[in-house]
């Protein structure tokens, strides 16, 4: 129930053939697996520091929906995240085991790849052209294009070490088809027409390479790479790049940014209120729109801190850090374990998606779409697994049965 659910609001099939849209099919996978927790007798309770962090953050965002702006506003997103911290606990309490984990993953490949590759097969029919509006996916947290692009941003690190992982076990069409997911991944961040992925792209592949980056060989591939991604990209896109800081876009953007951060200097506390960014900007900086109405700040930093205060962003910022520590440490513990060689794979690259997903947000709204809390039970799935082995194995090694009972003396 929690992949069927996690396949609803990947692929939206529901959206694309509103014929299948009789039922709310997502409310009822949520509670087909909240039920399936309770019967299910190898789920039990799992303790991790991510998720008191979470709970702080849903606490200030009550608190700050409160002594809001304008708190009709907060009350009526409040989905927008209780949603997210819900699947959270259902997916790290659920996906208990390798087996679970590995299955939970393909669905998040398949329904990934899916967006991927039709929408790189339609970037390839138009001539890997250059339109205003990049490529859309289905209507849902992936329809514009600086959504799905972050997503393939997070999509194609983690599909580019499911491939390393198994292609020695693969043939030859199941290696075309699993090398082809962090390809078309990257054809959608190029074709998208989003500035800001691009650049988190580019970080990406600079960080993957780093350790090893003044080799020849690495060298020679990268300009390779570089070049073929500058050639596949179109005129109009580079034409952006040459005038980023100059044009309305971008100046806008920073007003945003600049009165954001007024806002939060303003309200250090609890922000202006949870969702309140808009309204509160269209009453105190109006002539500060280019646009005709106010958007959302275009940043995830600013966004937190103007709504939720410094307090909130404080625990947004170490979740993100701590989540960057915590990989490198289940890294450490799967370096030289065979049976941890699945695990091991995705999670070296899990930070590279992590990264991705900052960069980009640096020039988008998305605190409340699924890439960091979906991150984050990935990570504590993850964490368990290891962890839940590890100390079964202490506690076999330290069952030695004693061969002799050891004689008492006498007073």
């Amino acid at each position: 129930m929690i992949c069927f659910y996690f396949f609803l609001e990947y692929v939206r099939p529901q959206s694309i053939y509103p014929i299948l849209d009789f039922l709310p099919w997502a409310q009822i996978a949520l509670l087909g697996a909240l039920f399936g927790c309770f019967m299910d007798k190898s789920v039990r309770w799992v303790a991790a520091k991510f998720n008191v962090w979470l709970v702080l953050f849903f606490s200030l965002i009550l608190i700050s929906s409160i002594f809001a702006y304008s708190p009709s506003i907060s009350y009526n997103n409040l989905e927008n995240f209780y949603s997210w911290l819900i699947i959270y606990f259902l997916i790290i309490n659920i996906v208990n085991t390798e087996k679970r984990l590995f299955i939970f993953l393909c669905i998040f490949f398949i329904a990934s790849f899916k967006l991927s590759l039709s929408l790189s097969i339609t970037w390839a029919q138009r001539g890997f052209s250059f339109t205003g509006w990049g490529l859309m996916g289905p209507p849902g947290f992936f329809q514009n294009s600086g959504e799905l692009s972050i997503q393939m941003l997070v999509f194609w690190p983690m599909a580019w070490a499911f491939f390393k992982g198994l292609k020695s076990n693969l043939n030859k069409i199941q290696y075309f088809i699993l090398l082809l997911m962090p390809v078309t991944a990257i054809m959608v961040i190029l074709g998208a027409s989003s500035r800001g992925a691009q650049l988190a792209l580019l970080v990406q592949l600079i960080l993957l390479n780093a350790s090893s980056i003044f080799r020849p060989k690495i060298i020679v591939s990268c300009i390779i790479a570089f070049t073929i991604l500058w050639t596949l990209l179109p005129q109009e896109q580079k034409d952006r790049f040459q005038i980023a800081g100059d044009d309305q876009t971008s100046i806008q953007r920073l007003l945003y940014w600049e009165n954001g951060v007024e806002m939060l200097n303003d309200h250090p506390g609890l922000g202006v209120g949870y969702f309140n960014y808009i309204p509160y900007y269209e009453r105190f900086y109006r002539e500060d729109i280019l646009y005709g109405r106010a958007q959302l700040p275009h940043n995830i930093f600013v966004q937190v801190g103007a709504d939720l205060g410094y307090p909130a962003l404080i625990i947004y910022v170490i979740l993100i850090l701590y989540a960057a520590y915590k990989t490198y440490y289940i890294r450490k513990l799967t370096l030289h374990e065979e049976k941890y060689e699945f695990i091991g794979n995705i999670v070296r690259y899990l930070n590279i998606s992590l990264i991705g997903f900052v960069v980009a947000g640096q020039f988008v709204s998305v605190v409340y779409y699924p890439f960091l809390w979906i991150h984050l039970a990935f990570l504590v799935c993850c964490q368990n697994i290891v962890s839940k082995s590890n100390n079964i194995n202490e506690k076999k090694s330290l069952r030695v049965p004693l061969k002799f009972k050891p004689k008492t003396s006498r007073v």
